[in-house]
């Protein structure tokens, strides 16, 4: 592997001109084909195969005059206090609005409350329900516009008028919050090599990767139904690990030039050893976002894709253009210092020697005081609760909030989560089996109300709409979901489903749950392998799988502190709290894997290869640490930054991720990687690198530290008749 790396840094350091066009050419490709092939994407999450999706979609073809899949705004009224409704003012001023909501461009159908009996008992508050002919995502700014319109003008004649649903949503748009994350990996990167010229390179491939990556998933959009959060996570990974790993074959690049070496072979190192780094690191990072197909969730298995996809182009273009870049500066890349520094002084005792051996002299302490920092921080993950969006969980100052907040008020907690029940039956029995379904269910408690049997005109297919006495994300909802499947088949020849927001909940944790166990098994089974053929053994993939742990758990204990119980909510503007987004868990282990082997491969490359050189194990944890310490530094501060900008994004999963990520990379990097792992590789000793004699002949040499491409190089410099070795593997 570092052989051929060494050779493909080599080529395109010689052919720069070629290889910096190439990839232009790449660049112009993907931006023509995003303009011209891409298409809407989707906020709606649609799991095929689940019970109430199965509902979802008879519903569509029995009832396809009901819109299902239309966007929904629920204009809500509230008379002033003392007043009703009915009162001839405001009922004047509702039919008003209601003609005007009848206007509105792209509008299926609207509901008069008075006709329809939408009044709750006190008759003070009532909604008008509209549905759209299209989705949420395909409504235009016009429909969006008179909406606003009619809900304005109907406040001032008095009444207190809000909007629910999802048709005032305005699409996901990215903000200015990843802008400051990468000021800020901007800033860290001249920090840490002195140069601009030399923190520019990391920023410019970075940002030349991001463009093919999104314009090429947005291209894609086209043909493919994409979430709209595709695209986001993965500029998010993209621009962070891009930049980490041009950040590290450019720091090695500038250790070879100072070691004395001409610019063309300080690029062909400085791939062959960083780049061997780079491509596994990049490997286990792709391995965790792919396999996101294997749980069976399409939009999840669409963002675990894209991210990868993007980390693919990254981990290609740090081996290929960097160099290519590298051959523009030459020596200049390790000029131009900001400030004048004293020479580096070999013997110096840099922070990440200190450091390390101040692990090395109480490594069970540190240990010991790593494990049970992390398990603190992990306490709160005990109280993890899982939801979908909705009203509920929108700011408390928007439309939304306030309308979900007057139905509840006025209506009931249940009123906001209807459970919509199909019956499914022969022709012209519908309706008598829904009579009967609609009777069992009023017995089963926790029943509000249970609404008469809507027929299909076929006479197949009977709608109740049944709600329940508790909240949409109550375990008593919950509960009652649960029942009213249970009475499927005791009415004759009828079948029974249920569908709506707490089922669609209850569905999406049973799927999650079923698939997490083959999902790490995949993700764990293959990185495992994968760190057996760089680290030649058992214990250090075992160590970096258990940290991984570790370093997830207190995630999952930051973000339920943080977005659940209100922690710190203030200063990050985090404006709302409620339970986590159903999904972001397994979206959290498989990035948090990808990014935490990252840093072990990055950190103990380091340690084996000062070991492989013949530096005593501990020793070599020692002077391995030390050599990575500051680049590996710097990365974490990078992604951190980044993933941290989003937290600033206006849409609610995008902020939960950024910040999950962010923390995930702090505990990792910082608490597990370079306290826990020099640690332990201390108390292990020799025994770290150990592997069975027969699996070692079994493995493939990798030769990932490089070790084989210094025998060779040291070979040929020695005998000035041997081939190069680029040439002699021609």
């Amino acid at each position: 592997m570092a052989s051929l790396l060494y050779r493909l840094g080599r080529f395109a350091f010689r052919r720069r001109w070629w290889v910096a066009g190439a990839w232009l050419a790449v660049l112009a490709a993907a931006l023509i084909g995003a303009l011209t092939l891409s298409g809407p994407t989707q906020d709606a999450f649609s799991i095929p195969g689940t019970p109430a999706q199965k509902a979802a979609d008879l519903l569509a073809e029995r009832f396809p005059q009901a819109s299902a899949d239309g966007a929904a705004a629920r204009v809500v009224f509230a008379a002033p206090d003392g007043r009703k409704l009915g009162d001839a003012p405001y009922k004047q001023q509702i039919g008003t609005a209601v003609a005007a909501l009848q206007r509105v461009p792209q509008i299926a159908s609207v509901n008069d409350p008075f006709t329809s009996g939408a009044l709750n008992d006190a008759g003070t508050i009532g909604f008008a329900e509209a549905s759209f002919t299209v989705e949420a995502d395909a409504l235009s700014d016009a429909a969006r516009d008179a909406l606003a319109k009619v809900v304005d003008e109907a406040r001032a004649g008095g009444l207190t008028v809000e909007v629910g649903g999802d048709a005032l949503d305005a699409p996901v748009e990215q903000g200015f919050g990843e802008l400051i994350g990468v000021a800020v990996a901007a800033v860290v990167l001249v920090i840490t090599f002195g140069s601009l010229l030399a923190a520019g390179l990391p920023l410019l491939t970075a940002l030349l990767g991001i463009g093919i990556g999104i314009c090429g998933i947005t291209a894609l959009s086209g043909s493919v139904d994409l979430s709209s959060n595709t695209p986001i996570l993965a500029l998010m990974l993209g621009l962070a690990v891009a930049i980490d790993y041009a950040l590290l074959i450019v720091s090695r690049y500038r250790h070879e030039l100072a070691a004395g070496h001409e610019p063309q072979e300080a690029a062909g190192r400085a791939v062959g050893t960083a780049g061997s780094a780079v491509v596994f690191a990049g490997l286990t990072v792709i391995i965790a976002l792919a396999a996101l197909t294997v749980v069976g969730i399409p939009f999840l298995a669409q963002m675990g894709l894209a991210a990868a996809f993007t980390v693919a182009v990254a981990v290609v273009i740090a081996l290929t253009l960097l160099p290519a870049l590298l051959s523009f500066t030459g020596r200049r890349v390790a000029a131009g210092r900001i400030r004048r520094r004293r020479p580096t002084d070999p013997g110096a005792v840099t922070f990440g020697l200190r450091w390390a051996r101040a692990v090395g002299r109480r490594p069970v302490t540190a240990l010991l005081v790593g494990v049970i920092g992390l398990g603190t921080v992990a306490l709160p993950a005990l109280d993890l609760r899982l939801g979908m969006p909705d009203d509920s969980t929108a700011a408390p100052e928007s439309t939304q909030r306030k309308a979900y907040d007057l139905l509840s008020d006025g209506f009931g907690p249940g009123f906001n989560g209807p459970l919509i029940v199909v019956v499914d039956a022969a022709a012209g029995t519908a309706e008598s089996a829904a009579g009967q379904v609609a009777e069992q269910i009023g017995g089963l408690g926790n029943v509000d109300t249970v609404s008469d049997p809507v027929l299909n005109q076929a006479g197949d297919t009977a709608i109740l709409t049944v709600v329940p006495a508790s909240g949409p994300s109550d375990a008593a909802t919950q509960d009652l979901v649960r029942a009213i499947r249970d009475t499927d088949g005791r009415v004759p020849g009828a079948a029974v489903a249920v569908t709506g927001l707490t089922a669609i909940n209850l569905d999406i944790s049973a799927k999650l749950g079923a698939a997490l166990a083959p999902y790490l098994t995949v993700v764990v089974g293959l990185a495992f392998i994968l760190l057996m053929l760089v680290f030649r053994s058992l214990l250090v993939p075992i160590t970096a799988t258990l940290g991984f742990l570790l370093s997830v758990a207190a995630t999952f204990g930051g973000v339920v502190a943080v977005f659940q119980w209100g922690w710190l909510a203030d200063p990050l503007g985090i404006d709302q709290t409620g339970p986590i987004i159903s999904f972001l868990p397994v979206i959290l282990i498989g990035i948090v894997f990808g990014l935490a082997m990252d840093y072990q491969v990055f950190l103990v490359t380091r340690m084996r290869e000062e070991y492989v050189h013949g530096t005593p194990p501990r020793e070599a944890v020692i002077a391995g640490f030390g050599h990575g310490a500051r680049v590996v530094t710097a990365a974490a501060m990078i992604m951190i930054s980044v993933f941290a900008g989003f937290v600033l994004a206006p849409n609610a999963i995008i902020r939960s991720i950024g910040f999950a990520l962010g923390a995930a990379v702090l505990f990792d990097a910082v608490i597990v990687r370079m306290t826990i792992v020099p640690a332990v590789m201390t108390i292990l000793g020799k025994s770290a690198w150990w592997l069975p004699h027969r699996l070692d002949r079994i493995l493939p040499n990798v030769d990932v530290e490089g070790e084989q491409l210094r025998h060779r190089l040291h070979d040929a410099s020695a005998d000035p008749r041997a081939q190069a070795p680029e040439t002699a593997a021609v």
